[in-house]
């Protein structure tokens, strides 16, 4: 099973962590299902950007992108090149290293 690593963040995943998920899961499923309370605003449905991820490693190793996806992309708050919507994201057999940026779309609106 491949490995996603999650660099740290300061409030969904301060030290950083390892997990593992089956081929054919999304980035979002699998933090989620280990306990990586990612935001999810649209309960991954590709209608928000709230689950704005950076691939750091292994981006070419995830499912293609959808014309959807990349056009709430362009919404997203410190958006990269490798820049996914972590519910679109779709795992191979390959391990990929993804960063959660500081802020999503919510926290512009709710925290500032």
């Amino acid at each position: 099973m491949p490995v996603i690593k999650i660099l740290p963040h300061p409030e969904f995943c301060p030290q950083g962590r390892e997990v593992t998920a089956a081929p054919g899961t999304s980035i979002c499923e699998a933090m989620l299902d280990n306990g990586i309370e990612i935001e999810h605003a649209c309960e991954m449905s590709c209608a928000c950007t709230t689950c704005h991820v950076v691939v750091r490693q292994g981006f070419e190793s995830l499912g293609e992108m959808d014309e959807s996806e990349e056009d709430l992309l362009d919404r997203a708050w410190g958006l990269e090149p490798t820049s996914r919507l972590s519910c679109q994201a779709i795992l191979s057999n390959q391990d990929v290293v993804v960063e959660i940026p500081r802020y999503s779309i919510n926290h512009a609106r709710e925290r500032h």
